[in-house]
């Protein structure tokens, strides 16, 4: 961590977000415990350009960054010679920090840890409709019959996670502590055999996951490995009636294919992201009985971001008491992250 000024007054801090969510983010509470800890600049700034930046960013060492935030180039550094902290509230910092951020020795934190937990419980409500076959069993119902046939016991089912990220994890141990009794499978080639059996699950290959799955939810980074990972051949291992869930990043899975897949009735999906987002209208995946696509909502939405501003507040106080960051980023770990 980059030494700390020696001057006596608090650090100014710069909030640049979009206005829009900014009092959603950081409302009057916890910009309060803000102040307390930081000289926090008026706003948050009109994120649309670093023009309208506040003229506190010249000397703002702690920037409070968020959904709207321009990237963080070497012309936009230019102007705040000082800065030493970027607190993003919000979750992914691809987009936003440049090779300049690391060059100048700029901590980066993220509140990604905290836009887990909506995601995590996302996923476990759509494994739940999934291991139902409840998009099958919905379809069977529309013609009004009162007993749509097929039903299908949940537990015991066994449900495959692709990528043991922050949110593969946590979706790991939301199934072990439920009683269903579900046999649990990970694919991630970073994960020993060992590590694997103490997430509570058996690390496979991903063919092997994937012929033994009802249901395949996707966790995994989008890197140019991960592109097109879901492709026709794998998503033909998976067994007849079973259900893909995809909370990570569209692109992961092979859309034709996948659209093929959903259109035989072979298989269902559940899918929070496309590759494109979103789908272009009249798009087959969009009104096919057994896929239900939503707009990337299964993370922090309305009240939830809360969590993000109180995260990034944290931050701020670690920082300024000279703690670790617990949601540091490096510049070795960024190109593996979501």
């Amino acid at each position: 961590m980059p030494a700390r000024p020696e001057h006596p007054e608090l650090p100014t801090a710069v909030c640049v977000m979009d206005p829009a969510i900014a009092h959603e983010v950081l409302p009057a509470e916890l910009r309060a415990r803000l102040s307390a800890r930081v000289r926090l600049a008026p706003g948050p700034a009109r994120s649309s350009s670093p023009a309208a930046f506040p003229a506190e960013f010249a000397e703002a060492e702690i920037l409070i960054s968020g959904w709207g935030c321009p990237r963080l180039t070497a012309d936009v550094l230019a102007r705040a010679p000082r800065l030493r902290a970027v607190m993003h509230a919000a979750g992914s910092v691809k987009s936003l920090v440049s090779d300049a951020v690391w060059e100048r020795g700029i901590v980066v934190s993220s509140a990604a840890d905290a836009n887990a937990g909506p995601v995590i419980a996302y996923t476990l409500a759509l494994i739940t409709l999934a291991v139902r076959r409840t998009l099958t069993m919905a379809a069977r119902c529309g013609d009004g019959r009162r007993d749509c046939g097929g039903r299908t016991g949940a537990d015991g089912s066994t449900v495959g996670i692709v990528g043991a990220s922050r949110v593969g994890r946590g979706v790991l141990a939301g199934l072990r502590r439920s009683d269903a009794g579900h046999r649990l499978l990970l694919a991630d080639p970073c994960v020993t055999d060992e590590e694997a059996r103490r997430l509570g699950a058996e690390r496979v290959e991903l063919a092997e996951l994937c012929r033994r799955s009802a249901v395949v939810s996707v966790h995994a980074p989008l890197l140019p490995e991960t592109t097109g990972l879901l492709d026709a051949g794998m998503l033909g291992l998976i067994p007849d009636g079973g259900a893909l869930v995809n909370t990570a990043r569209g692109a992961i899975v092979d859309t034709e294919a996948l659209t093929r897949a959903c259109r035989s009735g072979r298989l269902e999906a559940y899918l929070d992201v496309t590759d494109p987002e979103p789908l272009p209208s009249g798009h087959p995946l969009l009104s096919l009985p057994t896929v239900l696509v939503t707009p990337h909502i299964a993370g922090a939405q309305g009240s939830e971001v809360r969590r993000l501003g109180r995260y990034a507040v944290a931050e701020v106080e670690r920082w300024v008491r000279g703690e670790p960051l617990l949601g540091a980023v490096t510049r070795e770990a960024l190109p593996r992250l979501a």
